[in-house]
């Protein structure tokens, strides 16, 4: 600041953030320019964050992926937290794998039953057909021994 503009009451050493008239203020100009980065730096850790379920659950299955990627968009448009925790829980438990089993079963039912395990399917069967199981001829029951009959004739009290 020159002399001239300067008020005979101010302090003759003044800060540098301080401008003179006209000129640029450099402490506002540092203040917007630290405000951005920080502004920026803390959205890209909340996304970070946030998408942490989705890239630990990225090398599951493409279910348990799928699933974990909704709750976090969920969570981040509902800003609900309970659908994060979810996902995030989700995206560490191993989902146990229910149709390998099944497929197994199967397979093996249709290699008992002389199919192909690969053949063993609904779809397979020509329409109208209907898969049945064998049925086995039993041997005829044996008579009712003579103290049931008897228990059956009694007269009930009412």
């Amino acid at each position: 600041m020159t002399d001239a503009i300067l008020n005979p009451l101010a302090p003759h050493s003044l800060p540098w953030f301080i401008a003179s008239p006209g000129q640029t203020d450099m402490l506002s100009v540092f203040a917007g320019g630290f405000l951005l980065v920080a502004v920026m730096g803390v959205g890209v850790i909340y996304l970070r964050i946030h998408s942490l379920p989705e890239r630990s659950a990225h090398a599951g299955r493409k279910i348990q992926f799928e699933v974990v990627a909704i709750l976090g968009l969920l969570s981040l448009l509902t800003h609900n937290h309970l659908f994060w925790v979810a996902g995030l829980l989700l995206a560490f438990i191993d989902i146990p794998d229910f149709a390998g089993p099944l497929r197994s079963m199967a397979a093996s039912l249709g290699r008992l039953s002389g199919r192909n395990g690969d053949e063993a399917r609904f779809t397979d069967l020509p329409p109208g057909s209907v898969a049945e199981p064998p049925v086995a001829i039993a041997a005829p029951l044996p008579p009712a021994p003579a103290a049931t009959a008897a228990i059956a004739a009694e007269p009930r009290d009412a």
